[in-house]
């Protein structure tokens, strides 16, 4: 199953992490087919399994994005659509003019927010979720505590969840399944992906790694997974 992305303004000859700079949003119908036809080359392939829209574009109407995504559908170069970060009016919406397959948002035993709106609409409409950050932004691993620092750009040094203060206070949860590991022969990380995949069948959840024993260890729950690009 290969998954992509389109909805920013990428320059494919232009290193981010080089220049740190941030591309503006663009879900465009034409930008849509165009970004769908670089990745079916990049990719080599014929039709991209999941198209997402990787964020909600505050200046194109969804329903001009469903609509751009579901021609592509009729014309064989993409399967399913899928969104991120959305809404319950926005996939309502969208939903509304192609049915959407995958939501792509973070959950996770220590982020449950979605768990009072957007889960519901998700189970009544049939839309897979496919939660990012599973691990809690690493947190959950066991791997950090109060005295973690981050290097400059970090994104976890801008978040409330990620000062001193805050990881010292939800120490206890990776305590309690560090517990629960010693007793399943596991580690936190494993347990807490062990956690998402008992809550829906149709939870499929993305955790990442750049270390092959890290996803030895991930693979104890039976899935990997990997990224146009890297």
């Amino acid at each position: 199953m290969i998954a992509t992305k389109f909805g920013f303004d990428i320059n494919p000859n232009l290193d981010l992490r080089a220049t740190k700079a941030s591309p503006g949003m663009n879900s465009r119908p034409v930008h849509i087919r165009d970004a769908v036809e670089g990745s079916l080359q990049r990719l080599r392939i014929e039709c991209i399994d999941l198209l997402y829209q990787h964020r909600v574009d505050p200046n194109v109407p969804i329903e001009d994005v469903a609509g751009a995504v579901k021609e592509l559908v009729q014309a064989g170069k993409v399967r399913h659509f899928g969104l991120s970060e959305a809404g319950v009016k926005t996939i309502r919406r969208a939903h509304a003019v192609l049915p959407v397959a995958a939501l792509q948002s973070e959950y996770s035993i220590w982020m449950r927010n979605h768990e009072r709106d957007v889960i519901p609409v998700l189970e009544e409409l049939g839309i897979g979720l496919v939660p990012f950050s599973p691990l809690g932004r690493w947190f959950l691993t066991g791997k950090m505590d109060a005295t973690t620092t981050f290097e400059s750009g970090d994104m976890r040094s801008a978040l409330p969840r990620f000062t001193p203060e805050a990881l010292k206070a939800n120490q206890a949860l990776v305590d309690l399944l560090s517990e629960i590991g010693r007793k399943k022969n596991a580690t936190p990380a494993q347990i807490a992906l062990a956690w998402i995949l008992a809550q829906k069948p149709w939870i499929v959840p993305i955790p990442g790694t750049t270390r092959l024993d890290r996803l030895e260890e991930k693979h104890w729950g039976g899935f990997v997974w990997s990224y146009e690009g890297g």
